[in-house]
C-alpha cells in the first residue's frame, strides 16, 4: 500500500523546452522534505494530456560526469540518451531529474570514491568508506514530481527494482517495467556488474 507522502512540491517554473530529441515542455519543482531541507528538482515532458498506455518515464538521478561530460565510467548518459530516443519514438513521455549526483553522496564525495575506486573498491565499497550507504536515494521527489504532473501511472524506463518500489510507495502505479540497458564497456564493465551483484539491478 502506498504510504503518506512525506513531501510536498510546487511547481515554481515552466518553459518551452526544444532539444535534439524533439519539443519538451521543462518544468522546476522545489519541495522540502520531513528533515526541513529544501530540495529541487525538474521534469521535462514531451506530449499533451494522460496517453495511453501510461506514459513512458525514466527518474533519473544527475551525473555531472557522465550527463554533461560524458564519462564512460558509468552508463547513467546513455541510459538517459536511450530514454530521450524512446519517448521521441513514442511522441510522448516524462524524464524526471533529481538532483542526487552520486547516488546521494555528492559530486566531491563522488569524486572521493572514484579515487578509492581507482584503488581497488567497487562502488558499493568506496561509498561505504566513505562513511556512507551504498544509495541515499529514496525517489520521494520523482514521486512527488510525478503526481504534479497528474501522472498516476507510468511504464518506467529503468534497471533498478529499488525505483520501482519506490514510485509505488509514492503512490505511482508502475504497470511496466521497461529495460533501459546500455552497452558494456570495458571502463564500466566492474561497474554493471557491481550493480547487478550487489545492488539488484536487473540486466535482462
Amino acid at each position: 500500500m502506498p504510504r503518506n507522502p512525506s513531501i510536498q512540491v510546487t511547481r515554481v517554473a515552466e518553459a518551452r523546452f526544444p532539444t535534439r530529441f524533439g519539443e519538451f515542455r521543462i518544468f522546476g519543482f522545489t519541495g522540502v522534505n520531513e528533515e526541513g531541507e529544501v530540495e529541487e528538482g525538474i521534469a521535462i515532458r514531451m506530449g499533451d494530456g494522460e496517453p495511453e498506455p501510461p506514459p513512458l518515464v525514466r527518474v533519473h538521478s544527475q551525473c555531472l560526469t557522465g550527463d554533461v561530460f560524458h564519462s564512460l565510467r558509468c552508463d547513467c548518459r546513455a541510459q538517459l540518451e536511450i530514454a530521450l530516443r524512446e519517448i521521441a519514438a513514442e511522441g510522448s513521455g516524462i524524464i524526471v531529474y533529481e538532483l542526487k549526483e552520486g547516488r546521494g553522496i555528492g559530486l566531491i564525495n563522488k569524486l572521493r570514491a572514484y579515487q578509492l575506486q581507482d584503488q581497488g573498491a567497487d562502488t558499493v565499497e568506496a561509498n561505504e568508506q566513505l562513511g556512507f550507504e551504498s544509495d541515499l536515494r529514496n525517489y520521494e521527489m520523482p514521486g512527488a514530481i510525478l503526481r504534479n504532473l497528474g501522472v498516476g501511472a507510468v511504464r518506467l524506463l529503468s534497471n533498478n527494482p529499488d525505483k520501482v518500489r519506490a514510485l509505488e510507495m509514492s503512490g505511482v502505479q508502475v504497470v511496466e517495467r521497461i529495460p533501459c540497458i546500455a552497452d558494456a564497456l570495458d571502463s564500466n564493465a566492474h561497474y554493471l556488474r557491481t550493480k547487478r551483484d550487489k545492488m539488484g539491478h536487473l540486466f535482462d
